[in-house]
């Protein structure tokens, strides 16, 4: 028999990464918590991590367990709040890609406030992290690019937006609705280091001949924003970044779009059907932002 508090501390580390966050989460102390993952593994009869001095990885066991004590996990809760016995609200994880303006996921938060039906958490990553999020079960539900090929999580699409040039809104090109790169030789630049359409704007640049002078490198897109409305350079962006002093005239021939969706495991396929209303205000913005 598996007893509930094993699991908690077995998905603690998992989520936490390491056995002292774990316990800190647990409120236990770290050997209280070690003494019971050991009492887990030797009920398994099997290790579940692979301890160094850097890091707790999952082993192959543990990653098989892990998709089992999530489910056991969840359905407890959902018999505890079906019984008016819930200890907790039931738990709503998003992970969203860094690249998404996040004035539309603080605006879709404000108009639903998800924290008062959930206990409610929102990391932001790269898509390669939130894949990895996905597949460790530290998220339920990931916004990110879709579409793309891969069969290892449910999709569904939300919306496709292109890329478009950002500048300050007194430059001197701010009045023309598409600017030819050549027209940009000589122009400052901002890099967004984290963009995942980066290497292809590079390439249409330099394959244009068009290699600018960049006053500022940043994995932080509302800095950018700031930056480009002070006048600092201009940038590419998705469409549907807006910012008060910021123009976004079409860059000719850059034609490149993506496709932003909610991509979850087999066990969330749930949310994907009947998403809770912050998911959905989050794909109601993006889809306004045209």
């Amino acid at each position: 028999m598996l007893d509930r508090y094993l699991l908690r501390y077995f998905l603690a580390v998992v989520d936490q990464g390491n056995f002292s966050r774990a316990a800190s989460h647990c409120n236990v102390s770290q050997p209280t918590l070690s003494v019971g993952i050991a009492k887990l593994e030797r009920t398994l009869g099997m290790p579940l991590f692979v301890r160094s001095n850097q890091r707790v990885e999952l082993t192959d066991g543990g990653t098989r367990f892990l998709s089992h004590a999530r489910r056991i996990e969840r359905e407890f809760n959902l018999a505890m709040q079906s019984m008016g016995m819930a200890e907790t609200l039931t738990s709503l994880r998003i992970g969203i890609l860094s690249s998404i303006a996040g004035e539309i996921v603080a605006a879709s938060v404000a108009r639903t406030r998800p924290e008062r039906q959930h206990r409610f958490e929102l990391l932001f990553g790269s898509e390669r992290e939130l894949t990895g999020h996905l597949a460790k079960g530290r998220i339920d539900v990931a916004l990110t690019l879709v579409g793309r090929g891969g069969d290892r999580f449910l999709e569904l699409p939300v919306h496709t937006e292109g890329y478009a040039l950002a500048m300050a809104a007194d430059h001197p090109l701010a009045q023309d609705g598409e600017i030819g790169a050549d027209r940009l030789a000589n122009e400052v630049m901002i890099v967004r280091r984290h963009c995942e359409a980066l290497s292809d704007t590079s390439r249409f640049f330099t394959e244009r001949g068009v290699r600018p002078h960049f006053a500022l490198r940043s994995t932080n897109d509302e800095r950018v924003l700031q930056m480009v409305g002070a006048g600092l350079g201009i940038t590419v962006m998705p469409q549907s970044y807006r910012a008060q002093d910021v123009v976004r005239p079409r860059l000719s021939g850059f034609d490149l779009t993506r496709t932003l969706g909610w991509a979850a495991t087999q066990d969330a396929e749930h949310m994907l059907r009947a998403s809770p209303p912050v998911m959905a205000e989050i794909a109601r913005q993006l889809v306004g932002r045209g």
